[in-house]
This record gives C-alpha cells, sequence and structure tokens, in this order.
C-alpha cells in the first residue's frame, strides 16, 4: 500500500481555532464583568431599562439608613468626602460616581452627597437601584 505525500489537504481543522476563540470570549465575559464597591444596602427600585457606567474612575458612595456617608467602604463625613473627592477628580477628570443610598434613608443625605458632587463639578452621577419587580 502507498502513501501519497504530494496531495494537498481538502479540508481545514478548525478544532484549534474553536478552542481559542471560546478562550478568547471567557477572558472578555471576566474582565467586562464589574461590581462596584461599598456596603450592602436595600437599593430602592428603578426602572428595568439601566445603562452601565464605564470610565476611567468609579467611585462608590453610600448613605447608610442612619445617614452615614462611606466612600467605597470607608466612614466619611460630609466634609471628608468632599476633600477625597476633589483629590480623585484632580487625579481623574473624567471620573464617574454611583450613590448608594438605602431605601429607607433620608432624601437629605442623598441631596447632600449630590450637592458636594455638583460643587466639584463632577458630571456624570448615577444612582443604584435594583432592577423593578415584574
Amino acid at each position: 500500500m502507498q502513501v501519497q505525500d504530494d496531495k494537498p489537504y481538502d479540508d481545514i481543522n478548525i478544532t484549534p481555532m474553536l478552542d481559542l476563540a471560546y478562550v478568547l470570549l471567557v477572558i472578555f465575559i471576566l474582565m467586562c464583568t464589574a461590581s462596584v464597591q461599598g456596603l450592602k444596602v436595600a437599593l430602592p427600585e428603578g426602572s428595568s431599562a439601566a445603562k452601565s457606567l464605564a470610565g476611567q474612575k468609579l467611585q462608590a458612595i453610600t448613605v447608610s439608613k442612619d445617614g452615614k456617608f462611606y466612600l467605597n467602604t470607608q466612614q466619611v463625613s460630609l466634609v471628608d468626602l468632599e476633600s477625597r473627592l476633589g483629590s480623585a477628580k484632580a487625579a481623574f477628570p473624567m471620573m464617574q460616581v454611583v450613590v448608594k443610598g438605602d431605601a429607607t434613608t433620608n432624601y437629605q443625605g442623598i441631596m447632600d452627597v449630590l450637592n458636594v458632587a455638583g460643587q466639584l463639578g463632577i458630571t456624570q452621577v448615577g444612582l443604584a437601584t435594583k432592577n423593578a419587580s415584574k
């Protein structure tokens, strides 16, 4: 029995390409999923249409139900929050802020945070909510 070495291959093995595509897909999914740091609070319900926040730097400000302010996970006063946000704004001019307020918190605490962000010129501010129940 003779083997013909001069005959070109008619089919292409795509298994290695599919393996590479699946690995790249898994890496893409892992790199794109990001969570907002902060404390757990009972979020108020919002609409089901939500925009994702993608930017250079993301700061999470949490207002607990007893009116305490947290920047990411550290408890801060309102004056300290203003100074830390100001220094972060200087480092990242396109900084984004997410405000997480407990559903039972006093509305004035949320307004205080929004006023501080407005005074510092932070225009990209989002309010964290949970998905609406259907």
